[in-house]
């Protein structure tokens, strides 16, 4: 486990010097004032169906799992890795976009997240002003990013695919001023100081997809990008 470890620690290592050449000054979608290592990378939007049924769904799954009705994202606090166990970015738009109780929970709206890297690309599947369904317990202030794959693996030992999650997470980390320690993954949620959750029966649910030393690596690597 402990050479597993070393091994995803330096193909992060090895990525650094690719993340840290720095865009040109101005490049269009950097935060003003940030470092170059937080400029928006390049962001395909494919949104999914988001319409006035679905944000009210979203208000009520709100007040019964976190007291407010409301399904805006305000300020969030929190960004969640997650895998999403498919080979395409097509497959999770696919599994995202029907308005549909989710398999796992049966309740409306459908599970989403806010952003796919996958297929050499990041799109963006949903406004980032409004909640997503990924993470029980932080649906109210977290930004959920979804990776084509089916382990952490996939991700940490593909050089592309992890260089483009880092950019996007630095980027969106650095503009909403979240600090590194609040970039967590999925099975890290029980964890988050931000976990707040109504419901009795889901208060210790999570997932196990991007575990505690999987997510070790991830923050290291962030962290070589600089500071915002």
């Amino acid at each position: 486990m402990r050479a597993t470890v070393v091994t995803l620690a330096a193909a992060a290592a090895a990525l650094f010097v690719a993340l840290a050449v720095p865009s040109p000054t101005g490049a269009a979608g950097a935060v003003p004032g940030a470092s170059a290592s937080a400029a928006r990378p390049p962001i395909t939007k494919w949104l999914i169906p988001y319409g006035p049924k679905r944000k009210r769904e979203m208000a009520a799954y709100s007040k019964r799992h976190y007291g407010t009705y409301q399904w805006r994202l305000r300020h969030p606090q929190v960004i969640v890795e997650h895998m999403a166990v498919t080979s395409t970015a097509a497959a999770v738009y696919n599994t995202f976009a029907p308005d549909v109780p989710d398999v796992e929970l049966g309740e409306l709206p459908n599970v989403c997240a806010h952003f796919v890297v996958g297929n050499s690309r990041i799109f963006q599947l949903v406004n980032l002003r409004t909640r997503c369904r990924h993470t029980v317990g932080l649906n109210y202030t977290a930004i959920g990013i979804e990776h084509v794959g089916s382990a952490d693996s996939d991700v940490l030992d593909d050089p592309s695919q992890f260089r483009d999650s880092l950019r996007l997470t630095q980027y969106l980390r650095c503009h909403y001023r979240i600090p590194i320690h609040d970039v967590i993954g999925h099975n890290e949620s029980l964890s988050s100081p931000y976990h707040h959750e109504l419901v009795p029966s889901l208060r210790t649910q999570t997932h196990g997809d991007w575990r505690h030393r999987s997510m070790r690596v991830y923050r290291a690597a962030l962290r070589r990008l600089g500071p915002c």
